[in-house]
Order: C-alpha cells, then structure tokens, then sequence
C-alpha cells in the first residue's frame, strides 16, 4: 500500500471509531440511577446484541490495520510453536502434560517417560483428547484440570468448563484404562471445590441447593458422597455461614501418600480462614492466625505459611512471610497444644514465593528484591538447614514440578530477554542441570532491563523493571506500555514474554512492569499497605511510575500506554480516570469498573477483604473516591481505551467492561470494545482465541502510541 492510500485508509478508520461514540447516546438518567444496569444481565439477549455490535465496530477497525495480520500470524505462531517447552507434572507412571497446538486446539492430556522427556523428541502416549471428547459430546470443553487419588494417581477427578467458565463438571476419569469410569463419580456443573478421602469417599463443597452459597456465589457446605450414592444422599458435614466467601475441603497427605488429616478450611473473607480438622471425637478448630496456611508434610514437620505477624501462646513470635513447622507426632496427638519453630524469616526486601515437597526434602522459592533465589531444605537434629541451589541469577524461579516418589525437583527459569528454560534437579545428589531450553522467538540483543525506582505520593519507594532500546534517545519519544496489577498479594514477576517481544519490543518500543503496594512482590506487608481504606496507595503508586517514566525523558503522554488485567484492569482504570492526562492508551482486559456495584456482580462479594464493602457507609467512601465507572464524567478528555471482557467471565463479570463502554459512548468518548463470547476470565478458551487477543491489543497500542 502506497503513502497517500495508507494514510486514507487510516483516517477512514478513524472516522468510523469516533461517530460510533456520539451515535450511541443515551438520554440522561434521573440522577442515582443507572442507565446501563441492563448490560449486567450476563447472557441477557438485549445485552449480547449490544456487544455484537460494539464487537463488529471494534473488529472492522482493528483487524483492518494493516499490522493486525502480521501480528495474528506471528502470535499464533509462537502460541503454537512445536518446539515450545512442554511443561510437565511428576507422577507415578511418569510426567504427564496438557499440549495445546494448531491440531489440538483444546487440547491433550498426555505422558511420558523422564529418559524420554530428556530427548529432542519424547515419545507421548494420549491419556485424553479434549478435541475429540468435545466433538463427540458436542461440547467447548476448556481442561481445567483433574485431582487425583494419592499414592496412585490412577483414580482422578477431571474438570470441565464449558467454554472457560470458573464453574466446571466434574467426572471420574481411570488414567491407567485412559477411560471415564462407568458408574464412578459425576458432578454437574458448578463451582466446587473437592477432595478424595479414599477411593470410595469424596469431600465435595457445591451448590446443594437453595441458600448453600454464600453472597460470593461459592458453596459453604461441605458433604462427604459414597460411590454409588446420588448426591441427595450425600452427607452433611460441615456448614459455615452464608456471609464467608467460601469452604473448601483438606486432606493432609506425606509424600508417600498416607494421610495424617481430614477437614475443612472456611473461608471467612478472601484472606482470612479458619482450619477445622475431623476427629473422631469431634471437630477441632486449629489454633492458628486468620491469615495462615497449612502447607503439608516433610521430614516428619507439618509447614505452615503466615500472612500475618504471630506470637503463640506459649512460644517465639513470628513476623509475617515467615514459614513454620510442627512436629507432626506432637500436633497429630494435640494440634492445640503443638508448639511451632521457624523454618525461614524474610528479610526486608524479601519474600516466599513459593515451595514444594519431595519425598525427603523441602523446596523454597523466594523474592530478593523481585529476584528469585531457590533452596532445598532439611529438617536434621532438630533444627532446619537450608543449601541455595546454583539457578541462574537476575531470574524469576518458580517450582515446575516437584516428585513425592524423589528428590527430583524441575525448575522455570525466566526473564524479560532470555527464552524460558526448565531445569533438573535431585536434591539428594545436587545434581543440576538445564533440561529444555524454548528457542528465542523474538531478536533481544537491541535492548537491555533496567530496575528502577520512582518516589509515590507518601514518599515510598516503587520499584519497577524497565525494558528497552539500547539506543534510545532520552527525548521522551519512545512507545512506551507501562503493565501492572497491585492487588491481592500477588507479584508480577520478569518472565519471558514472546508476543510481547515480537510485537512490541522488536518495533523499537519500551515495555515496563511497575512492582506497586498491593501485590506480593515484598510479602504481606507490600500487599497490607495498600487495601482497603488504604487502596488509592497502589493507584499512587501506578502514577508515580508513569511520571517517573516521562521525568526521565524514557516516553511522555503522548507515547506512554498503560496495560492490566481484573484487578489491573481496575489499575487502569482508577490511573485513566484519575490522571487522563498522562497517557495516550489505556488496555483495559477482564476489569472490575463499577466499584459500588462489583459485590452484586459475578464473584465481587469475594472481594471486600481486598476493597471494602460498598454497602457499609464508612467503606463505601473508600471506593467511591476512586471507582473509574462513576469518574467518567462529561467535560473531561480521557485516552481512547480499549476494553476487553468476555461473556463467559463467572468471576468478574462483563458488565464491568460493557458499562464502562457505554458510558464513554454515551459522554461521546471515542474507545474501542471487544467481548470474546467464550475463554472466562483468562478472555480466551483456546491459543487461536488467545493470538487474536493480543493482536487486537498490539495494534491498538501501535495504532494510539506509535503512528
């Protein structure tokens, strides 16, 4: 396409975009009400047509960029790739996996042996093929996973979405026949959380009815079924209240499969839980903190993490992050009267990150500084000793697999610019060694990772990794997309990013990652910081990035984006209503949006540990002074969005993203919206529906940052 035809064609998109806005005004609403309360009727006919049409708008101007097929193809093509590293999991046959490619767009479940797993080309032997299942059952089956019956692992529960939801049907599955058990265990569709007691017994959370889900949309009331028996007949054993966000059944198990407890956790609120263990004489509640979590069984100790500081009865105090241990002896004769010891402490800048359990060790991952570091524990004369593990550094390092039969234990080793790579490990020997390494998708060798800081509202300070051109020029020119999430304690993490990299990096762009209050990157503290009456710190600290990023001359409004997901669409949200101003593109997928409506809508009520509720006049105060929905006001210019939701999201719920929309629609604000009709909260249900995502998503960005 020539210059002049190339430029035509741009502003013939651009006129479509900007009418479509003024088109779709609404006429005012008697003030209190809701003019687009409507869209969050999930599968309402009124609202699906709505985002067909919204999507057909969107659609006809993205995917006419004469970038979006190049970047479909190229997405698709790493999604896709055969020479991916396959993840796998340890168990007694094996390794098994779960592929996705262009043939097998659902899915198969699959294994392996470890000597074949270590060649070029393992040898795979097909357990199930969602494909062929959903075909034959008519169905968009989404794998969602199977639990299965320790030792063996032969006898396993299979879960099924149809098309992504977190609601999933549940199926027994005999993984050695490679067939579903006829007659065995089946559960329709609902959100539930389960356990094996015993080949024959299963512990089952689920919607048993009228007034057995809490205010969530999550069961709390737990039953114990029999093979053979109909669910009518299964037996109540546990009921919390309908204000908790949910149960959970627990069965805590060693390495080789024996286990030492049965019981419930309650979910009071998102964080805090209480543990009641089933005894013969009668149900005990564990005397641990609100915000603490059994972790299983090694070397004869019980693990628990903390989320909180603690001081026992009776014993040291601990802080919080920490992680502990009981004699299991001394907690199985008396939990309550079991006195725990310290396993690890972070440091200042430090946090767990993660642990697993071998046969005869204890794995520990760890943050320092938002790098990751491993180590292998032993518990020996009474006292813990830990041995760092030789993995790279200047890393994220997470747990792959761990085996329960050994010591083997693989590894993910990953950054921003190094392709992923899996690595071995026998704790019992030391042996390390690089397994797979996933071949570079994407030229690296123009830019460098930088991790800088930048000073929030109240004077903290906010670490963030920045990613871009070694030659680039200090003059704030460069497309910059800045990501972030800050909620619930969760970390964001350097991890190698292939379609970013293709799409975005190698055009000459800048991508940052900020490591803002309210996630998990400095443990628990980093995350209390930021919650609740204090939230609008993490919105702080998103900003502050952003002018930190322009103060350096790395980009400025008209070139820097911001990016996020749930949570972090709410991030962009809050950053895009609050400071409009300073960016020029804001992506905004699967978003919580309408924060005085988000407990009546999909899981939202969950949330109120993370936001406050809305209903209670004091806390309604703390969302109401930052809630995007209500923040979008006429007689202000915010950056053209792009909203992304699908109809298939049980968790935050689409209205979310199809209210924003309509109200920009109706203050005639141009954006952009797509609806994905399946995929659930991850907004895609196969790697096809995925490449399309972020196609949609690189062109807009390219189309609002770099023309």
């Amino acid at each position: 396409m020539n210059k002049q035809l190339w430029l035509a064609a741009l502003l013939s998109m651009t006129a479509l975009a900007a009418p479509a806005a003024s088109q779709r005004q609404q006429p005012p609403a008697r003030e209190g009400e809701d003019p687009f309360q409507w869209l969050e009727e999930m599968e309402g006919e009124r609202a699906l047509a709505w985002a067909g049409e919204e999507n057909a708008r969107t659609l006809g101007v993205l995917q006419a960029d004469p970038r979006y097929q190049r970047f479909y193809n190229q997405a698709l093509s790493i999604y896709q790739a055969k020479d991916r590293v396959p993840y796998v999991s340890f168990y007694r046959r094996g390794l098994s996996n779960f592929w996705q490619d262009e043939t097998h767009v659902r899915g198969l479940w699959r294994r392996t042996t470890l000597a074949s797993y270590r060649t070029e080309d393992p040898q795979w032997d097909t357990i199930l093929d969602i494909d062929a299942l959903a075909k034959a059952e008519g169905k968009n089956w989404v794998y969602e996973g199977a639990t299965c019956l320790p030792p063996e692992g032969r006898a396993c529960l299979l879960q099924l979405s149809d098309g992504g939801k977190d609601a999933v049907s549940v199926r027994e599955f005999d993984r050695e026949s490679k067939a579903f058990v006829k007659g065995g265990f089946e559960l329709p569709e609902g959100k539930q959380n389960l356990s094996w007691v015993d080949r024959d017994t299963l512990l089952i959370a689920r919607d048993w009815g009228e007034g057995t889900l809490t205010s969530s949309g999550y069961p709390f009331v737990l039953k114990e079924l029999k093979r053979g028996k109909p669910l009518a007949q299964a037996r109540e054993v546990f009921r919390g209240e309908p204000t908790d966000v949910w149960v959970a059944p627990f069965d805590l198990r060693d390495a080789a499969g024996t286990s030492h407890a049965v019981g419930v956790i309650r979910g009071v609120s998102y964080f805090d839980t209480e543990y009641v263990l089933f005894r013969a004489g009668g149900a005990i509640k564990l005397d641990l903190p609100k915000r603490a979590s059994l972790g299983g069984i090694v070397d004869g100790r019980v693990l628990v993490s903390l989320n909180q500081d603690w001081a026992p009865a009776g014993g040291p105090a601990f802080r919080s992050g920490s992680l502990v241990s009981y004699d299991l002896a001394e907690w199985k004769r008396d939990p309550r009267a079991a006195r725990p010891s310290l396993v690890f402490a972070p440091g200042p800048r430090q946090a767990i990150s993660g642990y697993s359990i071998t046969r005869n060790k204890l794995i520990l991952t760890i943050l320092d500084n938002v790098q990751g570091k491993a180590f292998s524990y032993d518990y020996q004369d009474g006292a813990w000793r830990a041995k760092q593990i030789a993995l790279p550094a200047n890393a994220s390092i997470g747990v792959a697999t761990a085996s329960d039969e050994s010591d083997e234990v693989m590894f993910s080793v990953t950054n921003y610019l190094n392709p992923s790579s899996l690595w071995y490990y026998d704790a019992a020997t030391d042996q390390l060694e690089t397994l797979k390494t996933s071949p570079a998708r994407f030229d690296a060798s123009r830019h460098l990772v930088e991790q800088l800081e930048a000073a929030s509202r109240d004077g903290t300070r906010i670490p963030y990794f920045l990613v871009r051109p070694k030659q680039m020029k200090r003059d704030g020119s460069t497309p910059t997309l800045l990501h972030g999430y800050g909620g619930f304690q969760i970390s964001r993490l350097p991890g190698y990013d292939a379609a970013m990299g293709r799409l975005w990096l190698e055009q000459g762009n800048a991508y940052v990652v900020a490591n803002i209050r309210g996630g998990g990157e400095f443990g628990p503290h980093w995350h209390d910081a930021a919650q609740g009456a204090t939230k609008q710190r993490t919105w702080d600290d998103f900003i502050a990035v952003a002018e930190d990023l322009q103060r350096r001359k790395i980009t400025s409004p008209r070139r820097l984006g911001i990016v996020g997901g749930s949570q972090g669409g709410l991030l962009v949200g809050t950053a895009f209503t609050q400071r409009p101003e300073l960016f020029n593109a804001a992506i905004v997928q699967v978003p919580l949006f309408d924060m005085l409506r988000y407990t009546k809508l999909g899981a939202g009520a969950s949330y109120i540990g993370e936001y406050g509720d809305p209903d209670d006049p004091v806390q309604r105060g703390w969302v109401e002074a930052y809630s995007p929905y209500q923040k979008l006001v006429p007689g202000k210019t915010y950056p053209t969005p792009f909203i992304l939701t699908s109809t298939k999201d049980d968790r935050v719920h689409p209205a979310h993203a199809r209210k924003a929309a309509a109200r920009l629609a109706a203050l005639g604000q141009p954006y952009y919206y797509y609806e994905n009709t399946h995929g659930g909260h991850s907004a895609a249900a196969n790697l096809t529906e995925s490449a399309r995502r972020v196609a949609l998503e690189y062109s807009y960005a390219s189309k609002q940052l770099v023309d």
